[in-house]
Order: structure tokens, then C-alpha cells, then sequence
């Protein structure tokens, strides 16, 4: 999946707590029957009631009619073209959601690009064979090297089938993090070979990190993570265009 930026909160569109099963219109409970969860609750114009949900990784705007019956499923927009669906969303959902994963990426088995002190950490998950990968590890130089941002890279393997092989050799390597920028460095010519027997310790991690790849909705690499300045976390996919990147990277 893609995951959306994260909109403002507004002030008019209040949300209320969870609500359990037996709170629930009956229209909403078959929605939830069929997997979505109920975040919570939340007003809306012309006598509809809103619900923000989860669905497979994914916030999902609900809108029951005033008769109780019904329920209409997307984004709502006013007159303005101002989408009235975002706050809650991002209140309730995505919020909670995008944080839970940033902590599920602190713990994945990533390697350093930068240093550790760095005030800016960015995750993405990379694969060895992506071109992609490597043309954002290039645009991160200057930013990397001056000390502003370490990236981490979690390793996946999807593109090839010797990916997930070369994915263990860099996990594997005695110092993961030279061998990566020596394979980033050499771009196409790089020598990198994956590994014919990969230790069991080294196949978990990598196998963590495609179940985590997995779980968020991703099917591409690179997937970028990245928090601004109030800490809320926002995603890009594959390498930015050059005027994003200082919302990734941050100051040069």
C-alpha cells in the first residue's frame, strides 16, 4: 500500500473514544464483521454519524445515514473541496498506526548509514538489486555525510531471486554497515554475492523484516519512512523527486 501524508487535526471535527461492539449500529456491526475494526466516532454534517477504521492497514472513513440503516464508505468533502474525512482519520487511525509501525521499524533488523548521534533517522526498506535504493542513497550524501541523517536500511529481499541472498550477506557481513556502502558506492558494478548458506539467526532477521514489509501493505522497495517535525511519521515510495527532498532529509 501507499501510505497517505498525515493531514492537520481541525478543530470541526471532534472524535470520541472506541467504541465496543454492542455501541454499534447494526449497519456498522456488519461492516465490522467483514474485518474492519471501529476506531471510534465522530460528527458530521446532514445527520450522518462518521467512523474511522482500520481495514487491512488501511483508514477507512464510514458514514452511517440519519436513518440508521445505511452506511456509505469513503471521504467525505465539503462545498471547499476540503476533505472532511482526513482529521479523524489521522486522529484515530493513522496516527496510532504509523507510530505503532515506527516502533515495529526501531526494532527491525536494519543497518547503519550515518551516524548514530544524528538528529534525523529515516527508514526504508531496501533491496540490494534496487535501483531505486541506490539512486536515493546517493541523493542522501550530503545530508548523511555532514552528520544530519542516518538512514537505516532494512533489508528485504523481493526483486531477484538472489535479493534475499544478498540481503543475508550484508546482515551477515562483519561490518554490515561498510559492506553496504561498499555495494551502494559501486552502483551496477557492484561484486556483491549472495550467500549459498545462511545462518539461521541471519534468516530470521530477514524473514522479520518481510513479515513487517508485509504487514505494512508494502509491495515495493524503496519504502521510505520519515518523521517531520512534530514527530508525525509520513512515507515516500521509491526515490524522491529533488524537491522533496528536503521534507525528507530536512535542512542541507
Amino acid at each position: 500500500m501507499r501510505l497517505p501524508a498525515l493531514f492537520p487535526l481541525t478543530a470541526c471535527l471532534l472524535a470520541s473514544p472506541a467504541l465496543y461492539a454492542e455501541d454499534l449500529p447494526k449497519a456498522v456491526q456488519q461492516l465490522q464483521s467483514k474485518g474492519a475494526v471501529i476506531k471510534g466516532s465522530f460528527d458530521a454534517p446532514d445527520g450522518l454519524r462518521g467512523y474511522a477504521a482500520e481495514y487491512q492497514n488501511n483508514p477507512l472513513a464510514l458514514y452511517l445515514t440519519p436513518d440508521g440503516k445505511h452506511v456509505l464508505v469513503g471521504n467525505l468533502f465539503d462545498e471547499q473541496g476540503q476533505d472532511l474525512s482526513a482529521a479523524p482519520l489521522e486522529k484515530l487511525v493513522y496516527g496510532p498506526m504509523t507510530q505503532a509501525f515506527w516502533q515495529k521499524m526501531e526494532k527491525s533488523a536494519w543497518i547503519a548509514d550515518g551516524k548514530a548521534d544524528a538528529p534525523r533517522k529515516i527508514y526504508l526498506f531496501s533491496d540490494p538489486n534496487c535501483p531505486y535504493c541506490n539512486m536515493f542513497w546517493e541523493q542522501a550524501r550530503p545530508w548523511v555525510e555532514s552528520g544530519k541523517v542516518q538512514l537505516r536500511h532494512i533489508m528485504v529481499g523481493i526483486i531477484r531471486e538472489d535479493s534475499p541472498g544478498k540481503s543475508a550477506a550484508l546482515l551477515a557481513a562483519k561490518d554490515p554497515a561498510k559492506a553496504l556502502q561498499q555495494h551502494e558506492k559501486a552502483g551496477k558494478a557492484s561484486t556483491l554475492k549472495a550467500l549459498d548458506k545462511v545462518p539461521a539467526e541471519v534468516q530470521q532477521k530477514l524473514a522479520s523484516n518481510m513479515a513487517l514489509m508485509q504487514e505494512m501493505g508494502l509491495q515495493a522497495t524503496p519504502a521510505i519512512f520519515y518523521q517531520d517535525s512534530e514527530g508525525k511519521v509520513h512515507s515516500q515510495q521509491g526515490a524522491p523527486r529533488p524537491e522533496m527532498l528536503g521534507t525528507i532529509l530536512g535542512k542541507r
